[in-house]
């Protein structure tokens, strides 16, 4: 038989694609966000995160040796770890916490599981989830406000005159905090309530948080740098659309509804693209949800991903006791991940239903 038939066995590849060269991608996409933490947090923001990386790899060349398995820090996926873990952090921490988030996740998130490809949970997020367990105080509090000007906090203090009585976290939280607040506290009446919502969901306020000069962490502040290196990765045919799409829009819908200060409708438009721009729903949505090993491979699959991830966010952020939500759902539904496969199985062609 000529060679012109011979063939492998499967899989074949089809493409000149390989760990290494999507990581780097990865790590190229998150470049702009980074430098956007630095502009406005200041140099802190990319010593912590070269802090991160730099124990995401040795961490992860350590558990090699000792395993007596190839070492390959070479292929980026380290520090990839590394920077997603100190982007969850905001930029006044101290410099172990990154190095701590790093190592958990390297260790625990994914080396504990044989490596790349085995892990069942986004190693990133696990280390986050660690640091807001074993130091919640420094991963929810102490945020710094943005270098060159605080709009956001001057939009508050300044468009509205706060009764005394009002809990500091209003004037100085991130914006997710501030909303919660809104929502939890009895020491403001509904009118002032839905007063300091309509600043917060203003276009100035938006144009702030899509920018990215608003107080919170590093690698979250800008959705605008976010979704400059996500649509790189959708157009180097990384990332596809199921999982951030419906993710978001699961977000948008559910937060229209019932994220009003009464759990009701809200009366503006504007308050879901408030909750999209918060927070870590642009970084969760098209940087850790859409992770080929904790991710479902069906097509419906990933749109049930997504979605799960939505309601998760949106439960956590409304009714949790907890700000933000991004983190824990794309954790809980990494879990989730084998079953969606198993009912989505698309069917064989010429397969006869049972």
């Amino acid at each position: 038989m000529s060679d012109v038939y011979a063939v492998s066995a499967a899989p074949h590849i089809k493409q000149n694609i390989s760990v290494s060269s999507v990581m780097w991608q990865v790590v190229l996409a998150l470049t702009p966000a980074l430098l956007v933490g630095i502009f406005f947090f200041g140099i802190q923001s990319f010593l912590l995160t070269l802090y991160g990386v730099v124990a995401a790899i040795v961490t992860e060349a350590l558990i090699q040796r000792l395993r007596k398995v190839p070492v390959t820090i070479s292929d980026g996926s380290a520090v990839v770890t590394g920077i997603l873990v100190a982007f969850n952090i905001n930029s006044a921490a101290p410099w172990w916490l990154p190095v701590i988030g790093s190592v958990f996740a390297i260790a625990i998130g994914k080396q504990i599981f044989g490596g790349l490809g085995f892990n069942i949970f986004n190693p990133a997020l696990l280390g986050r989830a660690f640091l807001v367990a074993s130091w919640p105080t420094l991963m929810t509090a102490g945020w710094k406000s943005t270098t060159p000007v605080a709009l956001f906090k001057s939009s508050i203090n300044g468009l509205v005159n706060l009764p005394s009585n009002v809990p500091a976290v209003v004037t100085s939280a991130t914006p997710l905090g501030v909303v919660k607040a809104l929502r939890d506290t009895t020491q403001i009446s509904s009118d002032m309530a839905e007063t300091v919502m309509n600043n917060l969901t203003s276009m100035d306020t938006l144009q702030n948080l899509f920018w990215g000069n608003i107080g919170g962490v590093i690698g979250e502040v800008s959705a605008a740098a976010l979704l400059l290196g996500a649509a790189y990765l959708a157009w180097k045919h990384i990332i596809e659309w199921r999982i951030p799409i419906s993710y978001i829009a699961t977000v948008f819908i559910l937060t229209y509804i019932f994220g009003g200060i009464n759990g009701l409708f809200s009366a503006s438009i504007m308050l879901p693209f408030f909750h999209i721009f918060s927070g870590g729903l642009i970084l969760g949505a098209f940087f850790m949800a859409t992770d080929m090993v904790t991710s479902p491979v069906t097509k419906k699959g990933r749109i049930i991903f997504g979605m799960g991830c939505g309601i998760l966010t949106v439960v956590i952020r409304l009714a949790g006791g907890y700000p933000e939500g991004v983190s824990y759902s794309i954790l809980l539904m990494n879990i989730t991940v084998p079953l969606i496969d198993r009912y989505t199985i698309p069917r064989i062609f010429g397969e006869v239903r049972k």
